[in-house]
């Protein structure tokens, strides 16, 4: 029997990806703030619950972050504000960082495995074309930046695996509810099948890369 493991599996996407899996007879082990008390910004909270399960994994999912956490994003550099972005990074780069510095531990050194990361194609820096929502953007590159770095580290210890940075599109969630008029937008469901389909079809060929949910490659 394959095993997942789900950060953020309380949200939208993560709970409707560990539901898909477990419909396919998966093992899904499922963390969250709202049923673990998992806090992502924490790295003993992080720590402590990875102590919580047992591994290897064939595919973990790190489902975590925030769009809006105390304000609306910035349309303008005048609406900057510090602690709005030492929560963004916070949240969005730090936290699944923290993650990514207890996951190998959890891979099989011999077998294939596949780490996915939820980014978001505003924080492709080629792919920027209307400027704004500072913060987000600013922690969604860094993260972006931390899978790339880290894919080739994971690389060297466990040559199987695939760690790569997904961008699920607009999905009908808390998250984007009040932006998601100007985009199309998918269902939980839809964008769980999507983000499965795209991921578990990688290989250690397409490590540190950035996908979106049409399995399009994203430039950093």
């Amino acid at each position: 029997m394959k095993r997942a493991l789900i950060f953020g599996a309380s949200g939208g996407i993560g709970g409707a990806i560990a539901d898909n899996l477990s419909k396919q007879h998966w093992d899904v082990t499922s963390l969250s703030r709202s049923f673990n008390q998992f806090d992502v910004t924490d790295e003993d909270s992080v720590k402590s619950a990875f102590g919580s399960v047992e591994g290897p994994f064939d595919f973990i999912l790190i489902a975590t972050g925030a769009l809006e956490i105390n304000s609306a994003p910035e349309k303008s550099i005048n609406h900057l504000s510090q602690s709005n972005m030492i929560d963004h990074f916070m949240t969005n780069a730090i936290g699944p960082a923290h993650i990514l510095k207890h996951v190998r531990s959890f891979l099989n050194k011999k077998s294939s495995s596949v780490v996915s990361v939820l980014s978001a194609r505003v924080g492709s820096i080629e792919d920027n074309k209307l400027g704004g929502w500072y913060s987000y953007r600013a922690a969604k590159a860094a993260l972006n930046q931390i899978v790339k770095s880290f894919s080739i580290e994971l690389s060297r210890s466990h040559p199987k695996a695939c760690l790569l940075a997904i961008h699920p599109g607009t999905v009908d969630t808390n998250l984007t509810h009040r932006y998601a008029s100007k985009h199309p937008t998918k269902t939980p469901t839809e964008a769980a099948q999507n983000i499965l389909d795209v991921t578990l079809t990688k290989d250690s060929s397409h490590t540190g890369r950035f996908y979106d949910w049409a399995n399009e490659e994203i430039p950093w």
